[in-house]
């Protein structure tokens, strides 16, 4: 075998030790810490400069701008940060990242006498050994992922001294020396760094690879300078991948990382190279080592990060230019700006912009209903994609408006306006629960799609009588609720009884279609599934209207209500039952 060759396999051994060290020491930090990292993460960034902060904390805890900056992208995704929380968190998480060059240059500390003790494979081994004791010997889980931290950075540290081998022989080599004398090129180091950290999918292996490089003596100032550069680009690769899959706000984020790191780069780039001009620099070709590297790239990122600091409202202006909103948008962003904490101050002004944020969850409660039970006719995966994203923002209006209203009980309302927004309480959890039931319908028929499963026809014609039926109770529920109508939702009662038999009655004859072959035990699970979800529906859809009927006749006892109620619109509740039944009959 060749030297060369074997001088490359020498350092992709201590790349993969590097990575897999580095690997280790995060995910056994993250597990001491818990959730806590992620839920400091969300909690305390009200502010840029707390967020720049935290994420400078948090990325050297982890050692990965790119995992933290993934970490935020869930968090934008799921709706928990917004995108200006986001922009602060991850200018600080590249500065943060710069730790792990540090951490490396243990690595290259040579010393002799009694301070051999102090070198690196010295602390390497010790580590080592104080890292398997706690973990084959220690009693507490916590004791075993500190363990597995220590043995993370001794096989970071000896990946570092496995690296700086194998290049030892490119001291002596012309062709690497003419090679790193080209990349004095800015350009040219550059995009040698890009491509560098994007097949690393990291820019602390990247910048640890270099500092390796740099044990020949062979990489110059001017050679490393734009190669930093071109690492804090190309390690936004990984955190384009969580773009994948992600809501418009979450595809903001991904990109927002490499958008940081490519106007970093132009101002750096700009910045020194027109100084260079002007003063002539005497240290263009000075001879770097892994301690000047980790100056450089720490440098480098703490002066650019903190000039973008300020312009954290701009970069918010830039993404949304970037990736445009577009009316789709729009359904799945709430109108929690109506909800400011000033106006409980005035309670009845409170309460209006509440009522006007809850006919925005019950349009969009009806709207997933609707989606989900066209799945049962037309499946496609972008529709079950609108129907998941829809359910999480219905999950957030539960949150914050009833968080709201819950506030505004303790304003100092009087006791008709208290009896006012328990009820408002109760319409928002019925509102939710219906979103719930329709991700249930769209999840079946996601399975059934995907297990290329299908109804007999005579299952399909009693479920699509049923679909139409809610389709129509949903419809009259959420409008009689927008426009507080007590008259038009009494049919709810009836068309929901009705649902009831049906449902039953489907049932009944869906076991006969089992016993005689015609129908599988599958599709038979399915069905049952379908048809309790729709019931569902229906029953939060009469507990909707009862409510507004309530409301409506200022009564609220529930017993004596419906007593009153019951006796009083019973030929009523007859004569709509029969309609519907010739409406909605399931033929034999």
């Amino acid at each position: 075998m060749s030297n060369t060759v074997l001088m490359i396999l020498n350092l992709l051994c201590g790349v993969a030790l590097f990575l897999y060290g580095m690997s280790s020491m995060g995910d056994g930090l993250k597990k001491v810490a818990g959730n806590k990292l992620e839920l400091i993460l969300y909690r305390l960034t009200n502010s840029p400069l707390k967020g720049f902060l935290l994420g400078t904390a948090v990325t050297c805890v982890i050692q990965s701008s790119s995992a933290a900056s993934v970490m935020v992208v869930g968090f934008v995704n799921s709706g928990m940060m917004k995108v200006s929380q986001a922009i602060g968190v991850i200018l600080g998480a590249n500065i943060g990242t710069s730790i792990t060059g540090w951490i490396i240059c243990l690595s290259y500390l040579d010393a002799g006498g009694i301070a051999s003790f102090l070198s690196s494979a010295t602390i390497t081994a010790v580590v080592a050994i104080i890292g398997i004791i706690l973990k084959m010997f220690g009693k507490k889980e916590v004791y075993a992922h500190v363990g597995n931290i220590l043995l993370g950075f001794a096989v970071l540290m000896t990946g570092m001294s496995v690296m700086s081998q194998a290049v030892s022989p490119l001291r002596e080599s012309p062709f690497f020396i003419d090679m790193m004398t080209s990349l004095n090129n800015p350009l040219l180091g550059t995009l040698f760094g890009v491509a560098f950290a994007a097949v690393l999918q990291s820019a602390s292996a990247a910048v640890g690879v270099l500092q390796a490089l740099s044990t020949t003596g062979a990489i110059a100032f001017g050679a490393a300078f734009p190669m930093v550069l071109g690492i804090s680009v190309g390690a936004s690769a990984p955190v384009l991948l969580a773009a994948v899959g992600a809501n418009k706000n979450g595809q903001r984020t991904s990109f927002l990382y490499l958008i940081v790191a490519v106007i970093a780069s132009i101002l750096a780039l700009v910045g020194f190279y027109g100084f260079d001009l002007v003063f002539h620099f005497d240290w263009m070709d000075k001879t770097m080592d892994p301690f000047s590297i980790a100056i450089m790239n720490t440098a480098y990122r703490a002066i650019t990060m903190s000039l973008l600091l300020p312009c954290v409202p701009l970069l918010k202006k830039l993404m949304f230019i970037v990736i445009p909103k577009s009316e789709k948008d729009e359904e799945s962003t709430a109108e929690f700006d109506k909800l400011e904490d000033r106006f409980l101050s005035n309670p009845q002004v409170a309460y209006e912009q509440s009522m006007q944020v809850m006919e925005g969850m019950a349009k969009k409660a009806k709207k997933n209903v609707l989606r989900a039970l066209n799945l049962l006719d037309s499946y496609s995966s972008e529709g079950y994609k609108k129907v998941v994203e829809l359910e999480q923002t219905l999950n957030k209006y539960e949150d914050k408006l009833g968080g709201y209203l819950m506030k505004l009980t303790v304003s100092g309302v009087g006791e008709e306006q208290g009896k006012t927004i328990n009820k408002a309480l109760q319409a928002i959890s019925d509102f939710e629960k219906m979103s719930d039931y329709a991700l249930e319908i769209a999840n079946t028929a996601k399975k059934m799609h995907d297990a290329n499963q299908k109804f007999s026809l005579k299952a399909v014609d009693e479920l699509t009588v049923v679909e139409t039926a809610i389709e129509e109770i949903v419809t009259i529920t959420v409008n009689g609720f927008i426009n507080n109508d007590s008259k038009i939702v009494k049919s709810v009662f009836p068309l929901k009884d009705l649902v009831t038999m049906n449902c039953n009655e489907i049932k009944k004859r869906h076991v006969l279609r089992l016993r005689s072959g015609e129908c599988h035990t599958e599709q038979g699970l399915a069905l049952y599934d379908l048809l309790n979800d729709m019931l569902h529906i229906a029953q939060h859809c009469a507990s909707l209207s009862l409510d507004i009927i309530k409301m409506d006749e200022k009564e609220f006892n529930l017993h004596r209500f419906l007593r009153k109620y019951q006796a009083e619109n019973e030929n009523e509740y007859s004569d709509l039952l029969h309609q519907y039944e010739i409406k909605y009959s399931i033929q034999s």
